[in-house]
């Protein structure tokens, strides 16, 4: 996700709505999609170092959800495979090594990270989109792979380039083994969408070519340039990834994050007027395409640059990206690892990444941002989780809906009743009926109102509580004694559209 360039320091590195996607003002939208990415490789972000007790890792990811949910996080991309290696329990691949410090060292009988993230996460009201690197197998010439290793087995799967090992795209049989390790999750977990980076084919290094001229001339029929078959083999994991999460389970969202420059005016007459590196001609991925053919629900691309950025201002490809949506969700990656670097001035200037965000909501077909990473909060970026808290994200938000993918609103929670106790304002209902489509509830969402208030679940301020679990009582401990207050609960389906609310209640605590 960080990125060097190719001279010198080039560049860093990425419908419909019902009546409850209405934002009440630009300040607060109620749907926004408000991610961050959690690197495990290298132990970026989680856990702190490898070896780590499973009480110390658990301890760790919790104080890390808690400090994104305080500042208005609701989506985390928890990167599970690193490299062919995995944070999950249910894997055809070894453990990482940044788990245990030794790759294919399991840690503690019973204990998944994947599904503890998950069951943290949503218990929070945030979403877990597990984070793949479909095709890099290792981080360094000298890397110790454990013998179950796709390296070890297969080796005719992989070319070396700077060093490092890299599954071939253009062999039929990586992309069929990829699509499967990423439907072990899709299949084993309650995950809330699949996500990848910007690593395709190689980033270019001085005096390194791609080796992989005999699965070109094996593959490549049909094609005259390399480039193009290296694109065309990307595309058909991409589709074909697409079709088969959507077929297992329709409400899992696809999503992918690419650098930040599709190609370049200079390049494209339909090109960003920039004058960077491109995603189409350096990494071989077309990332427009995907959106364009529907192949992804959200693109993600890596903006990591200022304002004020020569060859690559950030307004003018989010201006540039949002024309090329095709009716897609389009969520900006932003530098939060960037604030306060030296490499450029406008890094120093406070309030860089939120005037980002109040321009991205100028811009009615951007529906978010994703930050790097999760650790820029606890350092060079805390002021920047100041402002999200104190005012960006003042207010919880739900994700954006996806009705290309689910446009049936589940019913809405039955008999809800409240009442006063010494501990709080106790609250239960009934799980909805079924709707047309079967769903129930996958989770709710609380409001409280003050008396007098108007009663209107449209506001994000009058929103107590999300979660996306399937309980159905609550106890809302901070109402003030000698107040009234009404309730109202509305359910929530997979892809987070909301039910009618049920009749309001009212109490004197």
């Amino acid at each position: 996700m960080l990125k060097t360039s190719i001279c010198g320091l080039l560049l860093f590195v990425a419908l419909p709505l019902c009546l409850f996607s209405q934002n009440t003002s630009k300040i607060a939208p109620k749907r926004e999609f408000r991610g961050v990415w959690v690197a495990t490789v290298s132990n970026i972000d989680w856990p702190s170092k490898p070896g780590l007790s499973i009480d110390s890792q658990k301890q760790e990811l919790i104080g890390l959800l808690e400090r994104h949910k305080a500042n208005g996080i609701n989506a985390i991309m928890l990167q599970v495979r690193p490299a062919a290696d995995a944070f999950y329990s249910k894997s055809r691949e070894p453990w990482s090594q940044w788990l245990m410090g030794k790759q294919g060292l399991a840690p503690a009988p019973g204990y998944d990270p994947l599904e503890f993230a998950i069951k943290e996460a949503h218990f929070r009201g945030i979403e877990l989109h597990a984070w793949f690197n479909p095709y890099r197998a290792t981080m360094s010439p000298g890397a110790v792979m454990h013998e179950t290793h796709m390296t070890k087995k297969r080796p005719d799967l992989f070319f070396t380039y700077a060093g490092k090992k890299q599954f071939d795209p253009g062999i039929p049989e990586v992309r069929e083994y990829i699509v499967q390790v990423i439907l072990d999750v899709v299949k084993g977990y309650d995950v809330d969408g699949i996500h990848f980076d910007d690593y395709f084919y190689p980033y270019k290094v001085e005096g390194q070519r791609i080796n992989d001229a005999t699965t070109f001339a094996k593959y490549g029929t049909g094609f005259t340039d390399v480039g193009d078959w290296r694109r065309n083999n990307v595309n058909m994991l991409i589709k074909q990834l697409n079709d088969s999460i959507h077929f297992y389970k329709h409400y899992v969202k696809f999503g992918v994050s690419p650098f930040g420059i599709w190609r370049n005016k200079y390049e494209d007459s339909i090109g960003s007027a920039t004058a960077g590196l491109s995603n189409y001609a350096e990494l071989f991925a077309d990332s427009r395409k995907w959106v364009q053919e529907g192949w992804v629900d959200y693109i993600n691309p890596q903006i990591y640059f200022s304002f004020t950025r020569r060859v690559a201002p950030f307004a003018t490809l989010v201006d540039w990206w949002s024309n090329n949506t095709f009716g897609r969700h389009l969520y900006i990656g932003q530098a939060a690892y960037l604030v306060n670097q030296r490499s450029e001035a406008a890094w120093s200037i406070p309030n860089q990444i939120p005037e980002q965000v109040r321009y991205l909501r100028k811009n009615t077909r951007v529906q978010g941002s994703v930050y790097f990473s999760s650790k820029s909060f606890t350092n060079v970026a805390r002021a920047v989780g100041d402002s999200l808290k104190n005012d960006l994200y003042h207010y919880p938000a739900l994700p954006p809906q996806m009705p290309w993918l689910d446009d049936i609103v589940p019913n809405a929670p039955r008999q809800l009743s409240a009442e006063a106790l010494n501990d709080g304002i106790h609250l239960k209902w009934l799980r909805p009926l079924k709707a047309k489509d079967g769903e129930t509830a996958s989770g709710y969402v609380i409001y409280r109102f003050e008396e007098g208030e108007e009663i209107s679940i449209l506001d994000p301020k009058n929103i107590l509580k999300i979660s996306y679990e399937e309980f159905s009582s609550f106890i809302d401990t901070n109402a003030e004694k000698g107040k009234r207050y009404n309730y109202l609960v509305t359910a929530l389906d997979r892809l987070k559209n909301e039910s009618e609310p049920s009749g309001s209640v009212g109490v004197l605590r």
